[in-house]
């Protein structure tokens, strides 16, 4: 049976080259990089590297580049950290309401802290309004958080405009760019952005390390103390063969980054083609400021569910929204904040590519798909009532 990987924006596999470099730091160089003696400084040595690349990669430099264990992590240092440096100024927080639940548990938690929160809609296509961010700023606001690609619809957001209205409002801006670096480019200087999250796993990096970017001169406090490290604001023996990883998958990941981007978008294209031809079909997003890899679809009268486990079946991996939330029946808090139905965002289902997928792969799911489709619909009786 063919087996066939569309769910890259939940992760992706470690690239082989990602691997070669960090093998030698498990077994020879795998001192402490707070150790003074030599193999301590191996590994300080190593990850200074890492943070120099990083920061060259993104635009930054090295001491505004703080490794975590992930986007969750750096999601919540930026949120919670600048909350807790400025609620001396104010104790206003702009976000959306398709935010990945890193940042909306972030922002209600700090609302059950004294802090208010305003939740931004957005339009049909799943993008916030910059009319709707000019709006929501008070005397009070310290924060605004926006992410710059959806997880779940891959919708890109305005976050250059968010940039320029936030800098005239002397607002600190964070961004969630985990679905977005690796995929398209990422300039902190280019977006404006005062703090950015980014996850490794989701550019074919290893799993459990991340980065928060934070502008110099950006006050933030760190969630919990203990040593000195990542300047204080992350504390902890430094996971440094995840740090090595991480760079060398974004640099793998930006080298090229047009022509490999430009194959996956031939087969997204071809991919949502080939969907929207199926009767009662449509797409969820915008249909070209998206992420070059993205497909998501409501498909009518056929739940997510059944269409992810049916697939498996046939050796296709996908999924119906984030994978943070996988293991819940609840519908997609995004598609329900574009206006979809419950059933429409019950009957979601989002096809993500990477770099090694095919045009047989494509082929082979729009093969096997609309008959899987016609089967639920012919069990369903809503389908009979249409």
């Amino acid at each position: 049976m063919r087996r066939v990987y569309l769910d890259h924006a939940a992760t992706t596999p470690v690239h082989p080259e990602v691997i070669a470099a960090m093998l030698p730091h498990f077994h020879n160089s795998f001192g402490n990089p707070s150790s003074i003696h030599s193999f301590g400084r191996e590994s300080r040595q190593a990850v200074d590297e890492a943070r120099e690349l990083v920061a060259k990669i993104l635009g930054a430099t090295a001491r505004e580049i703080v490794f975590t264990s992930g986007g969750t992590e750096a999601d919540n240092l930026a949120i919670q950290g600048v909350a807790l440096a400025k609620k001396g100024q104010g104790r206003h927080i702009i976000t959306s309401q398709i935010e990945h639940h890193a940042v909306l548990d972030a922002c209600k938690y700090l609302e059950t802290q004294g802090f208010a929160v305003t939740y931004l809609p957005v339009n049909a296509e799943g993008q916030v309004q910059i009319a709707d961010v000019l709006a929501a700023i008070r005397p009070d606001t310290i924060l605004i958080t926006i992410m710059h690609a959806n997880n779940e619809t891959g919708a890109l957001q305005p976050i250059r405009e968010i940039g320029r209205l936030a800098k005239e409002h002397k607002i600190t801006f964070h961004t969630d760019a985990v679905q977005a670096v690796g995929s398209i480019p990422v300039n902190v200087d280019d977006l404006g952005v005062d703090l950015l999250s980014l996850s490794a796993h989701k550019f074919y990096g290893p799993k459990g390390i991340g980065v928060l970017y934070i502008r110099n001169g950006t006050k933030l406090k760190p969630l919990y103390h203990g040593g000195g490290q990542e300047r204080k604001l992350r504390p902890g023996t430094e996971n440094h063969v995840g740090v090595i990883g991480l760079a060398k998958a974004l640099e793998l990941a930006t080298t090229e980054m047009d022509t490999k981007q430009a194959k996956i978008k031939a087969l997204r294209d071809k991919l949502m083609g080939g969907l929207l031809a199926i009767p009662e079909v449509k797409l969820n997003g915008h249909p070209e400021e998206r992420l070059p890899g993205n497909v998501n679809v409501s498909i009518r009268y056929v739940e997510g569910e059944s269409l992810i486990l049916s697939l498996d079946m046939q050796g296709v991996a996908v999924s119906s929204g984030s994978a943070c939330t996988s293991g819940s029946l609840d519908p997609s808090h995004v598609l329900l904040a574009m206006g979809l139905s419950h059933g429409e965002a019950h009957g979601s289902l989002r096809l993500t590519l990477g770099q090694d997928n095919t045009e047989e792969d494509v082929d082979y799911v729009l093969g096997i798909l609309p008959p899987i489709v016609l089967r639920l619909r012919q069990m369903s009786p809503l389908y009979h009532k249409r």
